[in-house]
């Protein structure tokens, strides 16, 4: 029960960041990347000290100077600036496709940094993986877009986000890391404004309802994935990450009027399918370490 609880919540959160980026890319048809990106981060700021005070919660926090905190915002903050950047440029199926491939990254990363075992079954599933994020941008072929480039950049600094989030005290809450990694949107936006010779959005009645559902469906979205991470088996739920696929590609469809190629949904399906293994593949190897410290196992 607590299973399927867990991946309806995960599938709700899903969906609610499939629809932010949505609202990311109309706001984009008004407004330049660092202005959204700079907006958006001054509307969550605000968000979350207000939740904090309302529950009662101080706004200060010994979380935010610790140097991996520090680390990861400063890598939330410029894979943000990447990836709405990405969103402005290309279909949203497309930058959804390619962030998909974050927990291959953050597999591959620890391995590499955190001394994490993985066996050559799941390194073969990252390889291919990254050969599916190939088959998407597809380097050297007439249908390569430069801008997409941007979309895989900021995947990888989101990638190193969770890596670093990994080894971060228990004891930091995700409310405080939230405000934090909010903030950094602030004059991330603004060094990006200022590289597009743009100015600050004065938005009208319908955009800044464009940004206060997106700030709000942000909020919800990470509210859900929390809960989702607390039910249930974390691989067997953290599976269902990959639901946000398929309501990308329907937005993207249905919204926007975007028709992903062959190439976009071949190489989507491999790194989908290389990151259920891997998760299945991690699932079991947890399972074999808690039979093996079981008492009497």
């Amino acid at each position: 029960m607590d299973n399927l609880r867990g991946a309806a919540l995960m599938v709700a959160a899903m969906a609610a960041f499939a629809v932010e980026d949505a609202l990311i890319k109309a706001l984009s048809a008004t407004y330049s990347a660092g202005g959204i990106v700079a907006t958006l981060g001054a509307g969550g700021t605000l968000a979350f000290a207000v939740w904090l005070a309302a529950s009662g919660q101080s706004l200060r926090s010994p979380a935010y100077s610790h140097p991996r905190v520090l680390v990861r915002t400063a890598a939330e903050a410029v894979g943000t600036v990447f990836f709405v950047s990405a969103l402005t440029m290309v279909p949203l199926a497309f930058a959804s496709a390619i962030l998909h491939a974050t927990p291959l990254v953050v597999a591959l990363g620890a391995a590499l940094f955190l001394g994490a075992e993985i066996g050559w079954r799941r390194w073969i599933a990252i390889l291919a993986g990254f050969a599916g994020v190939l088959v998407i941008l597809r380097p050297g072929l007439a249908g390569f877009d430069p801008a997409a480039l941007l979309a895989v950049a900021g995947m990888l600094c989101l990638a190193t986000r969770d890596l670093v989030t990994r080894g971060l005290p228990a004891g930091f809450g995700g409310a405080h890391l939230s405000l934090a990694a909010f903030a950094s949107l602030v004059p991330a936006g603004l060094v990006l404004m200022a590289i597009e010779g743009a100015s600050w959005p004065v938005p009208g009645p319908r955009e800044a309802a464009l940004f206060a559902a997106c700030v709000a469906v942000g909020m919800l979205a990470y509210l859900l994935i929390v809960a989702a991470t607390r039910a249930g088996d974390i691989a067997l739920v953290s599976s269902f990450r990959y639901s946000r696929m398929v309501f990308a590609l329907s937005i993207g469809v249905l919204v926007f009027g975007e028709v992903p190629d062959g190439a976009t949904l071949i190489g989507a399906g491999i790194i989908i399918g290389s990151g259920l293994y891997t998760l299945a593949r991690e699932r079991q190897a947890r399972r074999r370490a808690r039979a093996a410290g079981a008492p009497g196992g």
